[in-house]
């Protein structure tokens, strides 16, 4: 029998629906995973399960009248730190922020507290959300549930760690370069980050989405439904259109797949990761795709700017902090941060520009596909410790050759496990669609969840 821990969403609302399982005992099963595996895997921040054991019980007297609020009811869900709740301080993953309760609900806090869900907790991010990795200055260090010596990834990384580590089966995450994808591809997880737009955000900013993390792509899919309602808060916001996120698996057969396996900059492709990608087009291939390559369209240079455009942008919040505030940011996000100043008003242009490019570029080499294939990154998961997988401040966006161009496009981009190493670390998968057809990206990723080979047990607390 599945443990409750490891039911996905659809599994407890039909089972509370059949009254088989009360969200009461949904909830402290959830619990009681989070307290066997948090004491050494440090994924959460703010957590709140005297409210939440208020709330599976009011759920449970819903659903025993028969009268469930939303989609979502009963269902337990953690949201990153950095998407507010009314009444939780937004460290950002950084020793400098003030603790500020929140004074509402950020748009996707609202969409989901509105569906019934039950909010367990916020989850960790490094400094700023500036770092693929579990390191914070604010937070304890987030490590890998499938080996604590491992990074999860960010800067969703509380997100991904609870996920894989079972702490129910809703997690929101955050993604301005790749950070929902990678913390995905390194857990074993699967997310999506949306088109731009598609999840209204608050505040929003250029390529910034808010993405579900989960183990399966029908989770993900319940969660979109009520992500992307809209909001006016978000001034970026798509209009409301019509979507069947239940709609079932896409079958490969007629479409035209690229498969992009050479980033064209920043670190190169590790083999096994090679080998998992190149095994997963061929599933595509053999179930009638035509599967072609797709050449380098970002480069060195590209990579580089957008890096400088970043490193600017957080000088700014930088600088304006107080000597023994700065003291508190972590002191690789500080040098990073300090790459950013004196950067002359021409150059700021340039990367102004540059993120223009990449947008074009992205755009021009997957448009004559239906879907693109490609490694989330081009190396596996790598120690707790680092900052980055570079390990190098004069490095420090070389994994994201992969994920950052969907952000500048706006494309949806999905990252599904595909495969493992010889160390066991998993290898993520990213399907890219055409800008706004993030149902088409979730419902070809269905198809391929049906079609990997078996999934490896999911870890287990240490002892």
């Amino acid at each position: 029998m599945t443990q409750i821990h490891d039911m996905s969403a659809v599994e407890l609302l039909a089972a509370y629906k059949s009254k088989k399982l009360s969200p009461v005992e949904a909830v402290d099963g959830v619990i009681a995973r989070i307290e066997a595996w948090e004491p050494k895997l440090k994924a959460l921040y703010a957590p709140d399960f005297g409210n939440a054991r208020k709330a599976a019980s009011e759920s449970a007297k819903r659903w025993q009248a028969g009268k469930p609020q939303g989609a979502l009811d009963g269902v337990p869900i953690t949201l990153k730190e950095n998407i507010a709740t009314k009444g939780v301080p937004m460290p950002l993953g950084t020793a400098a922020t003030d603790l500020v309760p929140a004074t509402a609900d950020a748009p996707a806090a609202a969409r989901v507290r509105e569906a019934g869900a039950v909010i367990l907790s916020k989850t960790t991010m490094p400094d700023y959300g500036m770092l693929s990795s579990g390191r914070s200055s604010f937070h304890a260090l987030t490590r890998n549930p499938w080996n604590l010596a491992w990074n999860p990834g960010g800067s969703s990384a509380g997100a991904g760690a609870a996920a894989a580590a079972g702490y129910g089966p809703l997690h929101l995450g955050t993604d301005i370069g790749g950070s929902v994808r990678l913390p995905a591809c390194w857990n074993g997880i699967f997310t999506l980050k949306p088109s731009l737009g598609r999840v209204p955000v608050d505040p929003p900013y250029f390529g910034r989405a808010i993405g579900p993390m989960t183990r399966t792509v029908a989770d993900a899919c319940l969660l979109m439904a009520e992500l992307s309602k809209p909001d006016a808060r978000d001034h970026m916001n798509l209009p409301p259109v019509s979507i069947d996120w239940s709609a079932g698996p896409l079958e490969p057969k007629g479409l035209k797949i690229g498969l992009h396996m050479d980033a064209g900059c920043g670190m190169p492709l590790e083999p096994e990761t090679r080998a998992a990608v190149e095994a997963a087009a061929k599933l595509f291939a053999t179930a009638g795709a035509k599967v072609e390559p797709v050449a380098p369209f970002m480069t060195p240079a590209m990579l580089d700017l957008q890096d400088l455009f970043w490193r600017v942008r957080s000088w700014v919040d930088f600088s304006a902090l107080s000597h023994a505030r700065q003291a508190k940011v972590l002191p690789f996000i500080a040098d990073w941060c300090r790459g950013g100043a004196d950067v002359s008003g021409p150059m700021v242009i340039k990367g102004i520009a540059n993120y223009m490019a990449i947008r074009a570029a992205t755009v021009k080499a997957t448009q004559p596909f239906d879907f693109v294939l490609s490694p989330t990154s081009p190396v596996p998961t790598f120690p707790a410790e680092w900052e980055m997988p570079s390990n190098d401040v004069n490095r420090a966006m070389d994994h994201i050759g992969f994920t950052l161009p969907y952000n500048m496009s706006e494309q949806p981009a999905a990252s599904i496990n595909c495969g493992y190493t010889k160390e066991g670390k998993p290898i993520g998968l990213q399907i890219a669609g055409r800008r706004f057809d993030d149902a088409g990206v979730m419902r070809l990723s269905r198809w391929f969840e049906t079609a990997r080979s078996a999934q490896k047990k999911w870890p287990e607390p240490p002892k």
